[in-house]
């Protein structure tokens, strides 16, 4: 008998064909285990509160007045020996208007009324009572005309050849041509890139305010701006960034409809890089076509140091770092596998479960550590998260063998072995972060905002949105006003020599040089 035929038979044999099928079976049935995850997992995704908020209210955009009232009259008792409630201290809100001016309205008795009503005789002024209320000004817009006035000399139009013409000096123009002023477009960015509100919006309300803006015009004023002033102060800015030695950076999607050679749903990025704890608050956003990795290689070139962000391979074509990497993200995968299982498996013991408070340990050392110095913080690290990281990557090469590799709790395990390097290395400087959250909490007013206004209609506009956002987080991120700080910027940068080193000493978010009324009073002030 031939080889060939061998085979035939031996295929057609009742206990080949069982064990085929019988992996088939099993194949199925891995197939299906990995879909009800990702069904569960699409589900809570959808439905369920995120993982890295437990308070799911947050998320309930459109009915937030009706749940917080709800939730008011609804408390139930609170254990104050686990979650003790600080105790409101006499006059500590009204503390919080102590920068607000205030309007002192009083109501007295006229003379003919203050009279005893029993004896007739005159009334004193005994006591007063005061109640106190927010009163809120209504936008007003007005015109503020320019009048230059220009000088000459009777004597020498009288007696010289030539006579002299002086000028009053005058504020240069914002946006020549035009009659936007620095507080209109400061109101306007401030509207759009720090509030998310659409320009057909802000159309609307103009002409409520009895001034019809198109958005045409105010989308041209918007690029005008960012690209003519707001692009210098980007560029010093990022040569500041590059100086220093720890960054975080971070991307998302965004969509420009009008784009050379590119279909209008493809998917552009827009990719943002930040500073650490240490050093001047710097956040900016880069807007490029792709996901390549050379984009972030070409914005950080000169660029020394640690670069802590995902686990995206695109970063590791940056040169000169050390890349760090986010337990952030390790968690989240554990926290999603977790949530994957079937509703009676998730409260026992798991493979997930597992994972997940291995991460929570080493969050619980780092809450303990928040308001130590690096140095401490690198000691305590080394004392009390080094046997935790080395017991995880332990038990993570044990686990490999025995999950599935496809599945969630699979992916999260390989996930954490591939990055290992990269998530220990928080380990290296007691000035770097166990994650990246805070270039994604950066990022995110971008990811807000693009839900209100959906797209850019080109690349310009895309940048020109780069530029503006990173005034206005950076500005934040520095406990300024970014409204009052556009404003000055506007009033500022036309008559300031941009070559000058002194103006951008001067005019650095960070810089003492600011007026005080451009910072946000302490109660709101952005946290870093």
């Amino acid at each position: 008998m031939t080889n060939r035929t061998q085979t035939a038979h031996e295929s057609h044999h009742p206990a080949c064909r069982c064990d085929q099928l019988e992996h088939e079976v099993a194949q199925l049935r891995t197939y299906v285990q990995q879909l009800e995850e990702q069904i569960r997992l699409s589900q809570h995704r959808r439905f369920g509160a995120s993982s890295e908020r437990a308070d799911a209210e947050q998320l309930r955009l459109f009915n937030e007045a009706e749940v917080a009232a709800v939730s008011a009259l609804d408390a139930g008792p609170v254990d104050t020996e686990t979650h003790p409630r600080p105790k409101k201290r006499p006059g500590q809100r009204e503390a919080a208007w102590d920068h607000l001016p205030v309007e002192r309205i009083e109501y007295r008795l006229p003379p003919e009324e203050q009279v005893c009503p029993t004896c007739a005789q005159a009334l004193h002024e005994m006591s007063t009572e005061v109640r106190r209320e927010l009163h809120i000004v209504p936008a007003q817009v007005t015109v503020r005309e320019h009048v230059q006035y220009v000088y000459a000399c009777r004597s020498c139009e009288r007696d010289a050849l030539t006579t002299p013409v002086v000028t009053a000096p005058m504020p240069r123009s914002v946006h020549p041509g035009s009659f936007a002023s620095p507080s209109v477009l400061g109101h306007i960015l401030h509207q759009k890139y720090t509030l998310g509100l659409p320009l057909y919006r802000q159309e609307q309300e103009w002409r409520r305010l009895g001034v019809p803006i198109s958005r045409q015009t105010m989308a041209n004023w918007v690029v005008y701006a960012a690209h003519e002033w707001l692009h210098p102060l980007y560029h010093e800015l990022r040569r500041h960034l590059l100086l220093q030695d720890i960054l975080q950076a971070d991307e998302t999607t965004v969509q420009v409809l009008h784009e050379d050679g590119r279909a209008p749903e493809a998917k552009s990025y827009m990719w943002l890089y930040r500073t650490g704890r240490e050093g001047p608050a710097i956040v900016l956003y880069d807007y490029q076509k792709t996901r390549a990795g050379s984009h972030p290689k070409a914005f950080l070139a000169g660029f020394e140091g640690y670069l802590q962000v995902d686990g995206y391979a695109g970063y590791h074509d940056v040169e000169k770092v050390t890349l760090i990497g986010c337990f952030a993200h390790a968690r989240r995968k554990f926290d999603e596998a977790l949530k994957a299982l079937p509703a009676g498996q998730r409260a026992g013991p798991s493979t997930a479960r597992t994972g997940l408070d291995f991460c929570n340990r080493l969050y619980a050392v780092e809450h303990d550590l928040r308001e130590s110095s690096p140095e401490d913080r690198f000691r305590a690290r080394r004392a009390r998260s080094a046997p935790i990281l080395s017991a995880f990557h332990t038990w993570l090469q044990s686990e490999q063998p025995q999950v599935l590799p496809q599945s969630a709790v699979g992916k999260a395990v390989t996930y954490c072995l591939n990055q290992w390097a990269q998530l220990a290395g928080y380990l290296l400087d007691g000035r770097l972060e166990i994650d990246n959250n805070r270039s994604e909490r950066a990022i995110k007013p971008f990811v807000i905002g693009r839900s209100n206004w959906l797209f850019s209609n080109t690349p310009r506009g895309a940048k020109a949105s780069a530029l503006v956002y990173s005034i206005i987080e950076t500005a934040k991120e520095n406990g300024l006003n970014p409204q009052a700080y556009l404003q000055y910027l506007f009033e500022e940068l036309p008559n300031r020599d941009l070559k000058d080193a002194a103006t951008w000493t001067a005019l650095l978010p960070w810089s003492s040089q600011l007026p005080e009324d451009l910072k946000s009073p302490a109660p709101t002030r952005q946290s870093k």
